[in-house]
């Protein structure tokens, strides 16, 4: 027999009487190095009928099963063995794209998951269209940008600097919906070699990223000082949008999910659906965009991790900018 998976571990060979003539051989072999070896023997009804007449035999297999189950077996087959998948990063895991000219973008890994979209009754400051909260899956990891883009960053793929108040550090704004679709398609071009691509979140993939396993008004807690303990709103921004990274990231490594700049969606604002769903996307043809997270200007209750605001995709406004996801090209 000549192995190309698994090494022989042992091969115990019980001969019982009452009924087996010439015996029984079990073999168990251990997997190793990649060898394979031949199947072991079919179990026949004669063979199970055999075992059961023979104590002693029973014993001397559950013995040996139990041993050797504890350190791992394997039925092989033939042809090369299949190598594990490999291991997907865990949540917060950092990557940094190159944009060129020592400008780059910080992505952050967020994993697939389960979460419930939406607020529940009583939540305070809950508006109508936050309902029926409802479970969302999404079944693909995918790559956020740590911060919303820059006014360096975007100037640096684009060529330009729309924002009312100019600093390569603070979050681009002036933006429309339009104008975050020819930032991604530049994006992806450039990411088109790594097998990458760009595109605005969607509000499922936003919301689960901002919560980040949270269930509560914010990231951070139930209360407004949980907010401005991690976010730039009107009550603390002093009327002016920050340089992003500024307040604490929440447990998967994002900054400003709260305040700061609004952020677009890709989704078209629609009604939400009222039983589970599977990753969803808003219609296309909606005639609004969503924006999620509040801004600088932003009271609260607006800032929460469920609220939906809404303009169509050619509005730009001083307090909206957005952010990357990131994903691997199928």
């Amino acid at each position: 027999m000549k192995s190309t998976g698994f090494i022989s571990l042992e091969s115990i060979r019980t001969r019982c009487a009452g009924g087996l003539g010439s015996g029984v051989t079990f073999v168990w072999r251990r997997r190793a190095f990649g060898e394979l070896a031949e199947s072991p023997p079919p179990v026949t009804a004669k063979l199970v009928t055999s075992i059961m007449r023979s104590a002693r035999c029973l014993q001397v297999a559950l013995l040996a099963w139990l041993a050797l189950a504890s350190e791992g077996f394997a039925q092989t087959t033939d042809g090369p063995a299949v190598p594990p998948t490999a291991a997907l990063p865990h949540a917060g895991t950092p990557r940094t794209l190159t944009l060129g000219s020592g400008v780059g973008l910080d992505l952050v890994w967020i994993p697939a998951g389960k979460f419930l979209i939406g607020s529940p009754f009583g939540e305070d400051g809950r508006f109508i269209n936050e309902g029926r909260r409802h479970p969302v899956t999404l079944t693909r990891g995918f790559w956020m940008g740590k911060f919303p883009v820059t006014q360096q960053q975007w100037q640096q793929l684009m060529g330009d600097n729309p924002s009312h108040i100019k600093a390569g550090s603070l979050p681009v704004d002036q933006v429309n919906w339009d104008d975050c679709q020819k930032f991604t398609s530049v994006l992806s071009h450039r990411l088109a070699p790594l097998h990458l691509t760009a595109a605005l979140p969607t509000e499922a993939q936003w919301e689960y990223a901002c919560r980040a396993g949270s269930q509560s008004r914010f990231w951070s807690g139930q209360t407004d000082t949980d907010l401005i303990r991690v976010a730039w709103c009107l009550p603390n921004s002093g009327d002016h949008p920050h340089a992003v990274g500024q307040k604490p990231a929440n447990p998967w490594g994002l900054c400003d999910m709260h305040g700061n700049v609004w952020q677009w969606c890709q989704d078209g604002l629609a009604p939400y659906a009222r039983d589970a769903v599977i990753d969803p996307v808003g219609p296309d043809a909606a005639a609004e965009r969503v924006l999620r997270g509040g801004s600088w200007s932003s009271e609260p209750d607006v800032c929460r991790a469920a609220y939906r605001f809404s303009y169509p995709p050619t509005y730009r406004l001083m307090t909206a900018g957005f952010r990357v996801v990131v994903t691997e090209i199928p």
